[in-house]
């Protein structure tokens, strides 16, 4: 056959493009259909109006993904149409297409435990792991159904993709053939760089990011149906989110007095108690009953009869949330205040530098401290961060030292680490802080064989281990208060960030945040319940006033125990979006303008007040970008401390 205008070609090129779109838009119904319990939609028609503002997202993955194959496919070489040609571009079209396609199957699954889109930030989780392969061949097994679904429409689509093939041509006059091809391939070029900018070939315009999938939406959630997750991927994949805004409304002054980032207190006489910190893998505020009195939860239960017992004895503060959403994060909240929003900041340029901590003013004091994590020493980045913050000693599964206990994916289990942490702190000498990163109650949800009978699954997986986990601190509690050192001892418990949800409750946007924060110390003054705003990083300097520390120091966070320097509030980010939390309102950001206020009741974020913005909004709204810009500042400026 004769076509020296390529047209077959060009056909049969936009048929295959068109496939991926159209198996795009089947991986966002099935992402919806996993996750429809955490994204809401009202109906099939708003499900897809949102599959509608998804195409812009489809299209840069699928043009980025496809570039090479794009350009292989147009570029006039006279054996384009040739069966070996066309093997060659079958093997390259399902080895990018189904490499990208995959990561949305990926986040089925994954989407339940960070609530948000996977970005490149997963790998700065997974960098660290010595247990890659037995983590993914787990992942497979749980999973096996998706695994199938996947193969299922890789299958559907390669036959789809045979099932309209170029035919073979002769191309008898070139002049025609390459002059055609050229200009067909500057216009193709042009369109190619239009749709990855996302349609838009102004020059003042950037391509479009993870910002724009919150333009159409009016829940924040539903900008990940919007999105795909090889976009999210890509889009990430070379950037660094650490970059100063400059916003006109905030100077100096204005951070002074909004973020007070500077603390200093004396609300309580000098001592030099320990101080043990636990940070509870996955460990939900959903889960232990004290902190869900008040929610009206039908049919509750508790799976934490220990931190139950211990809370009535505690100050717990039952409005508290975390300030990330990986375990990654919550290690320099915890520590050091300082929290993570679009990426961990402990994987970005910045953390090694001088950094004023929990650590480091306790060690100026006299303090020794240590830091235990279970996990294969370095597992996500702990010890290396550990050893930045000035950690005298690091206990992780090799101090350990008997891996008879190892739970064969993530590290010891709780119960026998916490039993070995608890020895190794009858040697320390006092003071001293010790800091404990739990393991057990995380996917895949396993518990020791000889407790398999005593813990039981409930409505969700992680309960068993919640259960677990709870059960492993009252061993720890009752070897604990048979040591000296233990009516001098403050104990505090948070968790890193939630998981699997169960109750109605915490399926909300907010809640997704919702952890507990407990703080017992025998016969101290400081017991009930604490209905304020409350987040991680509020933690360093809570205890710093609580131990009577004078000095000033730096600080995101505020002391839990003042009310009178500080109005509480919470900040936290979805990987795209602020969420910042103060007096009567919540409010959503997404680093350069306002997208909603919300009364603070209304976490599912269903009612935007924006319409009707007062001067109380307008203060929340600078105390955010004060916030933010003081957050980027200090950490490229390196100014992590006080001089």
């Amino acid at each position: 056959m004769y076509d020296n205008f390529r047209l077959n070609e060009l056909k049969v090129l936009l048929y295959r493009l068109s496939l991926a779109y159209i198996f795009y838009f089947l991986a966002r119904i099935l992402f919806y259909l996993f996750n429809k319990n955490l994204l809401k939609v009202d109906s099939v028609l708003e499900l897809l109006r949102l599959s509608y503002y998804g195409l812009a997202f489809d299209t840069t993955a699928i043009l980025y993904v496809n570039l090479l194959f794009i350009v292989l496919s147009i570029l006039p070489l006279v054996k384009n149409t040739s069966k070996g040609y066309q093997k060659i571009l079958f093997y390259l079209y399902f080895g990018t297409n189904l490499t990208a396609y995959a990561t949305n199957f990926v986040d089925f699954i994954y989407y339940k435990y960070t609530f948000a889109r996977t970005t490149m930030a997963v790998m700065n989780v997974l960098e660290h792991e010595t247990n890659k392969k037995i983590l993914a061949f787990s992942f497979m097994i749980d999973y096996w159904y998706v695994f199938l679904l996947f193969f299922v429409f890789a299958t559907l689509w390669i036959g789809l993709y045979n099932e309209v093939k170029v035919k073979m041509q002769i191309h008898l006059n070139r002049i025609y053939y390459f002059g055609f091809s050229i200009l067909t391939f500057l216009l193709i070029i042009l369109l190619v760089i239009g749709g990855i900018r996302g349609g838009d070939f102004k020059k003042s315009t950037r391509p479009i990011n993870l910002l724009d999938a919150s333009d159409h939406v009016t829940r924040i959630a539903h900008s990940d149906i919007v999105l795909n997750t090889p976009f999210a991927i890509i889009r990430t994949l070379f950037t660094n989110s650490f970059a100063k805004p400059d916003y006109k409304d905030v100077n100096e002054e204005v951070i002074l007095e909004k973020v007070q980032p500077i603390k200093q207190y004396a609300n309580n006489p000098v001592t030099k108690p320990n101080i043990v910190l636990f940070i509870l893998e996955s460990y939900g505020r959903e889960y232990i009953g004290a902190f869900n009195k008040e929610a009206k939860i039908r049919n509750y239960k508790s799976h934490a009869p220990f931190l139950d017992s211990l809370s009535q004895h505690s100050l717990i503060f039952t409005n508290a949330y975390a300030n990330g959403r990986q375990s990654i994060h919550g290690m320099s909240s915890v520590l050091a205040g300082i929290p993570s929003f679009k990426d961990a900041f402990t994987s970005s340029p910045y953390p090694k530098q001088k950094i004023e901590s929990l650590v480091s003013t306790l060690k100026g004091i006299g303090y020794t401290t240590s830091f235990f994590h279970g996990a294969a020493n370095g597992s996500m980045g702990f010890l290396g961060f550990a050893n930045i913050l000035g950690i005298d000693h690091y206990y992780g599964r090799t101090e350990f030292n008997d891996d008879s206990q190892f739970d064969g994916y993530w590290g010891i289990w709780d119960e026998p680490f916490l039993q070995f942490m608890e020895k190794t702190l009858n040697k320390e000498q006092t003071p001293f802080f010790a800091s404990v990163f739990t393991v057990s109650s995380h996917e895949p949800y396993i518990i020791p064989d000889k407790y398999k009978n005593r813990f039981n699954e409930g409505g969700v997986p992680i309960h068993k281990c919640v259960e677990y986990t709870d059960y492993a601190l009252k061993r720890f509690f009752d070897e604990a208060k048979k040591a000296p050192w233990f009516s001098n001892t403050i104990f505090v418990f948070v968790a890193d960030h939630c998981n699997q949800v169960y109750y109605d409750e915490y399926q909300k946007a907010i809640n997704h945040y919702a952890v507990p924060i407990i703080i017992y110390h025998s016969n101290s003054k400081y017991v009930g319940v604490d209905t304020d705003f409350a987040q991680q990083i509020d933690i360093y300097p809570t205890i710093l006033d609580m131990i009577g520390y004078r000095r000033p120091f730096r600080s995101w966070g505020r002391s839990l125990l003042d009310k009178k320097d500080s109005a509480p509030f919470v900040i936290n980010s979805t990987g795209t979006i602020y969420q910042f939390s103060k007096g009567n309102y919540i409010c959503t950001f997404d680093g350069q303008k306002v997208l909603g206020f919300y009364d603070k009741n209304d976490k599912d974020l269903k009612k935007n007040l924006i319409g009707s913005r007062n001067a109380e909004m307008n203060e929340i709204d600078v105390n955010c970008k004060a916030f933010i810009q003081d957050y980027y500042d200090r950490i490229m400026d390196h100014k992590l401390y006080y001089e």
